[in-house]
């Protein structure tokens, strides 16, 4: 893809059923539906984190984003050429991404526990450092990277990416220009795969988007740092990098970013009450 002779625009939403959906995600939502105009949209349902997802918040989703005035050309409930639309029936995609990071050296088995980050198996969020993201990984576990091409099946362990230390990582943004960070200073070694069996965030996103043929990720800021971690991904990878726009957050009375907390705030509640969504997007703006 280029910008003198791009591919055929495709966007995606990818709402995780963890909780009712909330203005924040709305926003960010109709974004990309704006963006998406003339192309394609896809609906993806990032429901990797079973413990978490329940039914009822699945149910809700198309439902409560169609009522704020979001539609898709491709989802769960209208089909597409890459169906199917729902992470947890997309396992067979992830094992051979894996085992391709496994056999390019890139990849190690960790023994540390989870603690020493935030969350691998849904997007980060949190409210500081920044936005909920993970601390840097010390490294403890790096000198096993010799050993990971002997393994055969990642369950029983966690995997994570060794980063090229002190190498920048930049990427424009359509919204925010151009961003930086340096590996292995701004963020480290980061979690592919849980010792559960399941492909973390960064490798689950990066192997959908890249085989839904995404050509511009819209998601909000507080997920600037996953970009560097899944650009690394693309790259190793040998995948077309998408163009990327991060949207400002929607953030209460108080300051504090929209959460699912916010019940009274979320579209379903909204929907209930008898709000006008045409007036809310006029009430709520992002910063």
């Amino acid at each position: 893809m280029t910008e003198s002779n791009p591919a055929p625009y495709r966007g995606r939403i990818a709402p995780s059923p963890t909780g009712y959906l909330h203005l924040g995600h709305a926003f960010t939502f109709r974004t990309a539906h704006e963006r998406a105009r003339g192309g394609v949209l896809v609906l993806r349902i990032e429901d990797l984190d079973a413990s978490r997802c329940r039914p009822e918040f699945r149910a809700a989703i198309a439902g409560d984003l169609r009522w704020f005035g979001i539609d898709w050309q491709e989802g769960p409930d209208v089909g597409g050429p890459y169906a199917p639309y729902v992470q947890s029936r997309r396992d067979h995609l992830y094992l051979p991404v894996w085992r391709r990071l496994r056999d390019l050296g890139l990849i190690y088995p960790c023994a540390c526990s989870r603690r020493d980050v935030l969350s691998a198996l849904s997007a980060p969020h949190g409210e500081e450092q920044p936005e909920g993201d993970e601390p840097v990984y010390p490294g403890t576990c790096r000198p096993r990277l010799a050993e990971a091409r002997a393994i055969e099946n990642p369950a029983g362990v966690n995997w994570r990416f060794r980063v090229p230390d002190g190498e920048e990582i930049h990427f424009r943004d359509g919204r925010g220009g151009e961003f930086r960070a340096v590996a292995g200073r701004d963020f480290g070694d980061f979690l592919v795969w849980r010792k559960d069996n399941i492909p973390s965030y960064q490798l689950a996103v990066v192997a959908d988007d890249a085989a839904m043929a995404i050509t511009e990720v819209v998601r909000g800021e507080d997920l600037l740092q996953s970009t560097f971690r899944q650009i690394l991904l693309y790259r190793a990878l040998g995948f077309a990098e998408p163009f990327w726009y991060h949207c400002p957050l929607v953030r209460d009375a108080e300051g504090k970013r929209l959460a699912k907390r916010h019940e009274s705030l979320s579209l379903r509640a909204l929907k209930k009450s008898g709000a006008d969504p045409g007036q809310l997007q006029r009430e709520f703006s992002t910063p």
